[in-house]
């Protein structure tokens, strides 16, 4: 006596099973495309313009702005170290806040005998700032590049801080999710569609060519 074949799952819990799988993916899907939306058209565009970025013209602008530190504070700076990274200290970081609208309290300084400096980059730009210590001058010097610039370092997360950083984190696992539904879905939705997976190998195949044959 031979043992029966195992019956098969009937048609309708397999139907049930489908369509409760194609409700998860549809709304993960969907959510973390709304998530992802506005931050997929600032990468795409902007990695349209820092492919071009040698093609698209940007006429840097200067400012400088000059200061006199006040007597209490450049006394107090005789105390500071000749020779430190350490910031200045929050007394002096609170006026140059108020006289530049710029924030150096936490910053790393390359100090010397004469001269504090703080580098001050920024997104499509760069600054700094000196202070003399003998006269207490202070310069503040800005530069930036125009919006394009801007938005190409937001691309990059470069001088964008820890917001920006964590944001570009968030933003990528959003678009993981998104990218990982849209291929559940496409392999849920194959069957119906016979070019589903030729097109599928076709987006791999491509840049996989010009990766062997044209980057050197």
């Amino acid at each position: 006596m031979t043992d029966a074949a195992a019956p098969a799952r009937p048609p309708k819990a397999l139907n049930a099973r489908r369509s409760f799988w194609l409700k998860q993916l549809h709304q993960w899907h969907w959510i973390s495309a709304a998530l992802s939306l506005i931050g997929l058209l600032l990468f795409a565009v902007t990695g349209i313009t820092l492919n071009h970025a040698a093609q698209i013209p940007a006429e840097p602008v200067t400012i400088e702005q000059t200061a006199t530190l006040p007597a209490p504070l450049l006394e107090r700076l005789t105390a500071f170290p000749e020779e430190t990274t350490d910031p200045v200290p929050e007394a002096v970081a609170r006026w140059a806040a108020d006289a530049f609208k710029v924030g150096i309290a936490g910053r790393p300084t390359e100090t010397t005998a004469d001269e504090i400096y703080v580098a001050l980059p920024e997104p499509g730009g760069d600054g700094w700032l000196t202070i003399d210590r003998a006269t207490g001058d202070v310069l503040r010097e800005r530069t930036t590049r125009g919006a394009v610039a801007w938005l190409n370092d937001l691309h990059k997360g470069r001088n964008t801080g820890p917001v920006w950083y964590w944001f570009i984190d968030v933003f990528a696992a959003a678009c993981v999710v998104f990218a990982a539904t849209g291929f559940a879905l496409t392999w849920m939705h194959a069957r119906q569609r016979p070019s589903t997976w030729p097109l599928v190998g076709l987006g791999l195949l491509i840049p996989a060519v010009i990766a062997l044959l044209f980057i050197h």
